[in-house]
């Protein structure tokens, strides 16, 4: 040791006089240990706050793309449940034309049937009655044949064979006539049957697009509406028992959207009505989904950079009822559901404190802020800034001291968090 640290003396010198400080090997080796030792921790801390930051950043970095994609996806369904819907109104109003138009023709074969058999009757009738003149023109002929020896015979007979011409003529007129609107009559009808096959053919079609348009918007509502049930379950919250809470908000209308009726006979509806309803009903549910989503925390108090400090828990031999968010100071906090103020100001440990009251008997509280920006009685939205990130209360440096609590029990924000994380 003496070898590679020789006893050297420090001279300090001043006008007056010259003093020296003696190194031996042990206190130089000691001094050349503690520098190690300290140049190591401070790279070791380093590099962990490094990979800590680091990992948080890819963390919000990955969850802020999947929420961008999730939502971009969300958007497209809902464009396309919307497009579906106006096909789903189009093609039933097609069907309800068609139906119409069935019903009409319908309706003409049945008056072409009726003129039809109106005239087999008239002509029967003419037949009877050109049968009925020649069996007369018969026996006027005989009559004829046994006048004719006497003088005024000819004369006699010249004009009964004119009033059998001109009445023989004339029912034959009448006969050719019937015939030809008979002949009308039954093109018409056959055109009328080739018509309501071809409106029937295409019935079926529209019928088979119905069914698909209806499979893909059942589809559409199943993906869109699992996700939200899942998330809800997540945070322990019964979807059920949630949307009749929305629906108390719609003023006892029973929501914003109404089932269909498209019968007006009291007769039972049809499957495609029902399917349809069923596309309302989950339209409807999505819907609630969306308000209860904004009453309820799901979205993130901290949208800039942090790392989390401090988890739900026991910490040192207390319990933490919230999680810790670090951050610089003056960075914006958001609400992170609707609701209204109802503190905000200092209190004790918390600093200042702001406490909001939201739907379904949840609170949330955002403690060690460096600045307040609402008022007490304040109504909030979702994603409104409410105050900016201190180091105010008891707290060892700048961050956010965020709780969740339910019927006035704290519990772990993370549920809701990760929840919402899950699905938006």
């Amino acid at each position: 040791m003496e070898r590679r640290f020789p006893e050297r003396r420090l001279f300090l010198k001043s006008d007056s006089e010259t003093r020296f400080i003696r190194l031996r090997p042990g206190m130089q080796l000691g001094i050349w240990s503690g520098a190690t030792l300290l140049v190591g921790w401070a790279i070791i801390a380093t590099a962990i706050l490094l990979m800590d930051s680091i990992g948080a950043g890819n963390f919000r970095a990955q969850a802020q793309r999947d929420r961008v994609l999730y939502e971009d996806r969300l958007n497209a369904l809902s464009e396309e449940r919307d497009m579906r819907a106006q096909e789903a109104v189009a093609a039933q109003e097609r069907f309800a034309s068609a139906l119409d138009q069935i019903s009409t023709m319908q309706s003409e074969i049945l008056s072409l049937e009726d003129r039809r058999r109106e005239a087999e009757r008239g002509l029967d009738v003419v037949q009877a009655t050109l049968l009925r003149v020649m069996n007369e023109r018969d026996d006027a002929l005989a009559e004829v044949d046994g006048l004719t020896g006497g003088p005024d015979g000819a004369p006699i007979l010249a004009a009964a064979a004119d009033e059998m011409t001109g009445t023989v003529e004339i029912l034959s007129d009448a006969l050719a006539r019937t015939a030809e609107e008979r002949d009308i009559i039954a093109a018409d009808a056959d055109f009328a049957l080739s018509h309501a096959a071809e409106l029937e053919l295409e019935l079926r079609l529209m019928e088979d697009r119905n069914d698909e348009i209806f499979r893909q918007l059942e589809e559409a509502m199943n993906v869109s509406v699992e996700p939200l049930d899942d998330m809800f379950r997540a945070a322990g919250m019964d979807p059920d028992d949630m949307i009749t809470a929305v629906r108390r908000g719609y003023s006892g209308t029973g929501g914003p959207l109404t089932p269909l009726a498209f019968s007006t006979m009291n007769e039972a509806p049809d499957t495609s009505t029902l399917r349809a309803n069923g596309i309302l009903s989950s339209l409807d549910r999505i819907n609630l989904y969306r308000i209860a989503a904004q009453k309820a925390p799901f979205s993130m108090p901290v949208r800039d950079s942090f790392r989390y400090t401090s988890p739900f828990g026991q910490r040192w031999g207390r319990m933490h009822e919230g999680v810790d968010m670090a951050g610089p100071v003056g960075t914006p906090i958001y609400a992170t559901a609707d609701g209204v103020v109802t503190h905000a100001g200092w209190s004790s440990g918390y600093g200042r404190l702001i406490k909001i009251r939201h739907e379904f008997g949840i609170e949330t509280r955002f403690g060690h802020l460096n600045a307040i920006d609402v008022q007490v009685g304040q109504r909030v939205s979702q994603g409104e800034h409410i105050g900016d990130m201190g180091n105010s209360g008891r707290s060892t440096g700048p961050h956010l001291h965020y709780e969740v609590r339910v019927g006035g029990e704290p519990i772990n924000p993370m549920i809701y968090i990760r929840a919402g994380q899950d699905v938006f």
